[in-house]
């Protein structure tokens, strides 16, 4: 793939043909849902030799990474800075740099957009967007029926792999697959509606996070940094304690939590809030989600209006963007051959199935919409020792007693505890890509998902470029 750049435009090229849009009935793999994980899935099944088509329901790539204008990247290395996920993502990753839409682990969304529409198309898949997968069933050949609704109407498409990465796992649960949702009182984690605010002036704003330490939970700043080189690249801060207690005390401030949020965008002056929290939310019910878009965009609001009153630096600020959709966190999580859970982070577990590393928390927020704590800057989190990392095995990818099926991404087999950690983009990433590698190896040896040798599927992985 060719990257062009313009002054303010950005253009890949790809070797592509029209035949992308030409939809056929039956294909070897069927990839629901286009985020991170499913472009990644679908990138890899095309690479091991599949027809694959890709359907999404949005008009565009990227799942939470562009509808929900999540941001940014999680760390995906270890403490002393060891590299843990590497392959598609990485490709992803040069491919954002080059088009100038990366800055260390924070991307332009826009660019990201169309970074992963051309990569996907490069490889050979068939993309289908707009189109919602409505259900999934067997037909007497044993071949796998999806059903899906769009303004074309009612369709189907027949596959002999299915990899649902839909975040939900609403393909494998239409099949029959069992799953949890939520910790020991069911609720699952808080929805966030994620907005960019503009016309930030950074210095300023570092001015005051560095002479107010006790205000802020990070970072924490040394008196003689250098704020506008410290400007110029990634921007992380969370505090504004007393602010926020002042604020809210005043009736000027709505949302949940102690603290504000904000991560800088590539752009300098652009930041993006996760802030926002609505709880007792089920992501898979449309009145919950309906009630987390309205209180979400109120929150937002309340949050604007905050930020320009009383933080350093934004006195100019202006809402950019919002998310299209709300960040949702957690929903189903299937139960599979293996149970991913917070001691295997703890303890840095690794399996002789492992098919992504990773160092990243258990990081879990409140299902009752509490928002950030001050509480929570002693709490800690677990997570593995200086410099070392856990696995995530291949078994969390097969759903228990459905055949045909892998999972990929935040809705793969794992505790509440143990989803707190992997559900970030570069694992779903990772997992995309062994689910797609995974379910070619099974056709060609005629074997079920299940059946893959893992040592052959760590092998075809890491001849991918893949650190496993």
């Amino acid at each position: 793939m060719r990257v062009y750049i313009g002054p303010h435009f950005l253009l890949l090229a790809t070797d592509f043909n029209d035949t992308i849009y030409c939809m056929a009935n039956t294909y070897e793999v069927i990839i629901g849902g286009g985020g991170m994980a499913g472009c990644a899935a679908a990138m890899a099944a095309v690479r091991s030799g599949c027809r694959t088509l890709l359907i999404e329901q949005f008009g565009y790539l990227g799942g939470c990474a562009t509808a929900a204008l999540v941001n940014p990247f999680m760390t995906h290395c270890a403490s002393d800075g060891t590299p843990l996920v590497a392959g598609i993502f990485d490709e992803i990753n040069r491919t954002l740099d080059e088009a100038g839409g990366l800055l260390s682990n924070c991307f332009d969304t826009e660019i990201l957009m169309l970074v992963l529409q051309e990569m996907v198309l490069g490889s050979g898949a068939v993309l289908r967007l707009h189109t919602f997968c409505d259900g999934v069933s067997r037909d007497d050949n044993g071949d796998i029926v999806v059903r899906t609704v769009s303004k074309s109407g009612e369709e189907t498409f027949r596959c002999r792999r299915l990899i649902d990465c839909t975040g939900d796992a609403d393909l494998a649960v239409s099949l029959g697959a069992e799953f949890e949702s939520g910790g020991e009182d069911g609720i699952p984690q808080a929805a966030t509606l994620m907005f960019d605010v503009g016309g930030v002036d950074i210095v300023r704003a570092l001015t005051y996070v560095r002479d107010n330490p006790d205000q802020v939970r990070f970072p924490k700043l040394a008196s003689d940094v250098d704020l506008n080189e410290l400007a110029d690249g990634v921007v992380s801060v969370a505090g504004y304690y007393d602010l926020v207690a002042r604020a809210r005390n005043a009736g000027e401030y709505d949302a949940p939590g102690d603290l504000v949020f904000y991560i800088g965008r590539p752009r300098r002056g652009e930041v993006t809030f996760n802030t926002t929290h609505v709880g007792n939310i089920d992501g898979t019910n449309a009145d919950d989600l309906t009630r987390a878009e309205v209180d979400g965009r109120r929150q937002m609001i309340s949050v604007v209006r905050f930020a320009r009153k009383y933080l350093p630096g934004f006195e100019n600020a202006y809402l950019a963007r919002s998310a299209a959709h709300v960040g949702i966190r957690e929903t189903r999580r299937i139960i599979g051959e293996y149970k991913f859970s917070g001691s295997d982070v703890a303890f840095a577990r690794k399996f002789d199935d492992a098919i992504c590393r990773l160092a990243y928390p258990v990081d879990v927020h409140s299902g009752k919409g509490e928002g950030y704590t001050k509480d929570e800057e002693v709490a800690g989190m677990q997570a593995p020792g200086p410099g070392d990392w856990y696995e995530i095995p291949y078994r969390c990818l097969i759903p228990k007693g459905i055949d045909g099926v892998l999972i990929a991404g935040r809705c793969v087999s794992s505790t509440q505890a143990g989803h707190g950690a992997i559900r970030i983009m570069p694992a779903c990433t990772a997992m995309g890509e062994a689910a797609g590698v995974a379910a070619a190896l099974s056709l060609a040896r005629g074997c079920s998902p299940g059946q893959v040798d893992p040592v052959e599927l760590r092998a075809a992985l890491r001849q991918r470029g893949a650190l496993v």
